[in-house]
């Protein structure tokens, strides 16, 4: 914990800590890792094979220094992760901290006129269950198989990335194409809105839960990263933010190290809200 004599670059100094990262080969985990292991923490990606979360983690290191690990991992299967907390146990002894990134989320664009599945009535539920189980089921699994490493030290950071709407409602517009009857025009999916809100739901229990064992959960919710998105899509998303822009790929990362280190450390069960002040209006 801070004093009043410390140093501002050692509230941020994670030396010798290790940071796992779910999702962590994705756009926004890879960018969260590489912030904590600037740092100086060790950076465990956890990913779908697919992803290489391997390759990722070798990147991280040849750019930040700190010793890094990928490994694949299923987040919804509790045998997968306790696989993966042994590995990181064996390779590192201790656990810090758990970034809870992973999460489903298709592309609106890439719904086919006249076949809607994003919209209530017709989404399909194997599609809802498989979004609950990796966005929430699987923050849940991680917290509590992680978890409980850092309650055996008395101390860590798990960070729950929710998102902006889960304190905002989607506004649907934004998606609508001329042309189309309403009844095909596509939405935000439901689930995403719904998992992004449990996820403060959960960040909320446990940062009491284990509050006494020196545990500190937080969630950070940040607005849309600009990735390549259509033109059409992105001025009516400008006119909605008072920044009039879409937030850059490493724009969160100040937040991320502040939720993640000592320079929080009275901070817990709290949700910060990064998106260009688009909530506020």
């Amino acid at each position: 914990m801070a004093t009043v004599n410390t140093r501002p670059s050692e509230l941020f100094d994670l030396t010798g800590r290790v940071a796992i990262v779910t999702g962590g080969a994705g756009l926004l985990g890879y960018h969260h890792g590489a912030i904590l292991a600037a740092a100086g923490a060790s950076i465990v990606v956890l990913d779908l094979a697919v992803a290489n979360p391997a390759m990722r983690a070798e990147q991280l290191q040849l750019a930040h220094g700190p010793e890094c690990l990928g490994l694949a991992v299923d987040i919804t299967s509790e045998a997968s992760i306790a696989a993966a907390r042994d590995a990181i146990m064996a390779k590192f002894g201790r656990i810090d901290i758990l970034i809870n990134n992973a999460a489903n989320n298709p592309k609106v664009e890439d719904q086919k006129p006249g076949q809607p599945w994003s919209r209530l009535e017709n989404f399909p539920l194997s599609t809802w269950n498989d979004d609950i189980a990796v966005g929430l089921t699987g923050a849940f699994l991680c917290s509590r198989i992680f978890g409980q490493e850092m309650v055996k030290r008395g101390a860590g950071v798990i960070l729950n990335v929710a998102s902006d709407l889960a304190v905002i409602a989607p506004d649907q517009r934004l998606y609508r194409q001329e042309g189309l009857p309403d009844e095909h025009q596509p939405v935000k999916p439901v689930t995403y809105s719904v998992v992004k809100t449990a996820l403060l739901g959960l960040t909320r229990y446990l940062s009491t839960y284990w509050v006494a064992q020196g545990i500190r959960v937080n969630a950070i919710s940040p607005g849309g990263v600009f990735n390549g998105q259509p033109d059409e899509f992105t001025a009516k998303l400008h006119q909605l933010i008072p920044m009039a822009r879409m937030a850059h790929k490493d724009e969160y990362q100040g937040a991320v190290l502040f939720l993640c280190s000592d320079a929080s450390s009275y901070m817990t069960g709290q949700n910060l809200i990064v998106d260009g002040g688009r909530s506020v209006l």
